[in-house]
């Protein structure tokens, strides 16, 4: 059974599960029934993060239009424009030894694409989680339900991988942001014009 973390919680990865090599981010969510006039289409991004906590080049921010990191070591499965059905809507692969040495943090986040034309935002969604899976067995390790705390944000910085004296760890952030993507490329130091 996958342990279920809180807000804020961090966790160890590595340490408890010896060999875990690769693994399967999933993030999932639902849309609360409501007509806007427009479907939801939310997007799964992950920014790989250096000491300073700033991708050191455009090339470390995994999204849509950049589905895989030059070492090969994490992968964005795709994007899906509407998020219907259940379990995860969209998944980012990870090589855990194949990460370069000058990535410390692996940022996940989820933002709502054309939120303020549409008119959308986070109080507007449901169900929103992320899980860690184990690609090798499929065994979940680790799943956070971020709940209803959000409002007006058009972004949502959802969870983080982190080195800890050379182990990965995992923290549930659930942290919002205003602003959507563009919010979180400043954020992380992404030049998104």
């Amino acid at each position: 059974m996958p342990i279920n973390l809180s807000k804020g919680q961090k966790i160890d990865l590595t340490k408890s599960n010896p060999g875990l090599k690769n693994i399967m981010v999933g993030l999932g969510w639902d849309v609360n029934v409501f007509d806007s006039g427009a479907a939801f289409d939310l997007d799964a991004a992950a920014f790989l993060l250096g000491s300073n906590g700033k991708c050191p080049t455009d090339n470390e921010f995994i999204f849509y239009s950049n589905l895989k990191h030059s070492s090969g070591a994490v992968e964005h499965m795709g994007d899906n424009l509407t998020g219907e059905g259940e379990g995860d809507d969209e998944q980012i692969k990870i090589n855990l030894s194949g990460i370069p040495s000058n990535i410390e943090k692996i940022a996940f986040t989820v933002t709502i694409y054309d939120a303020d034309n549409r008119r959308q935002n986070f109080g507007q969604v449901s169900n929103a989680f992320i899980r860690i899976v184990n690609n090798d067995t499929n065994e979940e390790l680790i799943r956070y339900d971020l709940g209803e705390d959000f409002s007006i944000e058009t972004a949502v910085v959802v969870g983080e991988l982190y080195k800890h004296n050379g182990e990965w760890k995992f923290n549930a952030i659930g942290s919002g942001f205003q602003g959507g993507l563009a919010a979180l490329c400043g954020y992380y130091g992404i030049d998104a014009g």
